[in-house]
């Protein structure tokens, strides 16, 4: 007899129990346009350029040009060393593949076509107002100098110390605003270490006078005439600080490496200083010829220079390098005389030697330039490369947004 029938349960090869089976005249399906989402990476393909990226997101997405990526990864830190370990060979190639890979939208540069550009009625007040304040230190002196012969007793005293802080009062002014200005604070004791140095230019070859020949006895004449020419070297050195900052500024968005940025900088650093030293020389003769003083002026010149790469080194963040050469020329200027005073000891009369020698050679000037000589050599050698980094550019646009130029 046979079985009775079972029914078909559709168990197909590879198939489920119980689950229909495919109709055979069914057509076959389509297969999907969307294939849907791609299998994650492993996690052992990181992108370290990505996460790069994270860490300096906030510059990579306001960065117009890879340089300017560049010169902000040179400021925090990032090394020709660093670059290789991210498999690049430099900085820059690094910095390019991040500008590459951020997505950049048009609307910042759209905002920056579209302001309406600083009409010059507002800043025409602003800039006049700059502009007369530079050459005001050397007014106020020289108004003060004009007025001392008349005077005599107190009231030459009451003028001296008038003039004095007037004219301190407009250095400070000076150099809060317009090109001179910086939005980095000095290191501690660079104001201290200038107002020596000035004072040593008014004073110093006078005591060194006295000490040589066996004094101080008695009051000496004041060197007025390099002072006069630094004061008046203000408007020059304003000057050549805003050419060398334009100048660096649109180097920075033109080069197209580090290296084609520190090329094009370092020799207009060099050729606004020259510009400088030329100016300074011949503020330092008419002012010598003014007030028939022909001393003083080698050590005044060496002076200008000094204190011109010192507020360079400050506006560029690089305030203790700028102490550190300031402090050199006081020290240098110090024990000289402590030199002299010393060799009046029993058995100390040698220490005086190379102070005498170097005196008979170049007067008494000569001290003072030899000491401001080899703190500006010595602030130069680390000027240079320091100004010619494309970070330092970037650092000090960064920390003065509205710093006026």
């Amino acid at each position: 007899m046979s079985s009775p029938t079972r029914p078909h349960t559709g168990t197909a090869e590879g198939g489920r129990q119980g689950s229909p089976g495919p109709d055979p005249a069914a057509p076959a399906p389509e297969p999907s346009a969307d294939p849907g989402p791609a299998p994650a990476a492993p996690a052992s393909a990181v992108d370290p350029v990505k996460s790069l990226m994270l860490i300096h997101h906030d510059l990579c997405a306001d960065a117009v040009d890879p340089l300017e990526i560049a010169a902000g990864l040179e400021a925090r830190g990032v090394t020709e060393r660093t670059a290789r370990a991210y498999r690049h060979r430099d900085v820059f190639a690094l910095a390019e593949e991040m500008y590459a890979r951020v997505p950049h939208t048009e609307d910042h540069a759209a905002a920056e076509l579209h302001a309406p550009p600083a009409t010059p009625r507002a800043r025409g007040p602003r800039a006049l107002a700059r502009l007369l304040l530079l050459p005001l230190p050397a007014v106020l002196a020289a108004a003060g100098l004009a007025a001392w012969p008349h005077t005599a007793g107190r009231p030459r005293l009451a003028l001296a110390a008038a003039t004095g802080i007037a004219v301190l009062l407009a250095l400070r002014a000076c150099l809060r605003r317009g090109p001179l200005g910086s939005r980095f604070p000095a290191a501690p004791g660079t104001v201290a270490y200038v107002l020596l140095l000035l004072a040593a230019a008014l004073y110093g070859e006078g005591l060194i006078s006295q000490a040589i020949s066996g004094g101080p006895d008695g009051s000496w004449a004041p060197r007025t005439a390099p002072l006069l020419a630094l004061l008046a070297s203000l408007v020059p050195a304003a000057a050549c600080v805003r050419a060398f900052r334009r100048g660096a500024g649109r180097r920075l968005g033109s080069s197209r490496s580090l290296d084609d940025f520190a090329a094009a900088v370092w020799p207009l650093l060099l050729a606004l200083f020259a510009l400088y030293l030329c100016t300074l020389w011949g503020l330092l003769g008419v002012s010598a010829a003014t007030l028939h003083q022909a001393t003083g002026l080698l050590s005044a010149g060496s002076l200008g220079a000094l204190l011109l790469l010192a507020r360079l080194m400050v506006q560029h963040g690089r305030a203790e390098a700028a102490r550190a050469a300031l402090l050199i020329a006081c020290a240098g200027q110090f024990l000289a005389l402590a030199s002299l005073f010393a060799s009046r000891l029993p058995g100390a009369a040698a220490l005086a030697t190379p102070v005498e020698r170097l005196t008979a050679l170049g007067g008494t000037g000569a001290v003072p330039a030899l000491a401001c000589s080899l703190a500006v050599l010595t602030l130069l050698v680390r000027t240079v490369p320091a100004l010619s980094r494309a970070s330092a550019h970037a650092k000090a646009a960064a920390e003065t947004p509205g710093a006026p130029r």
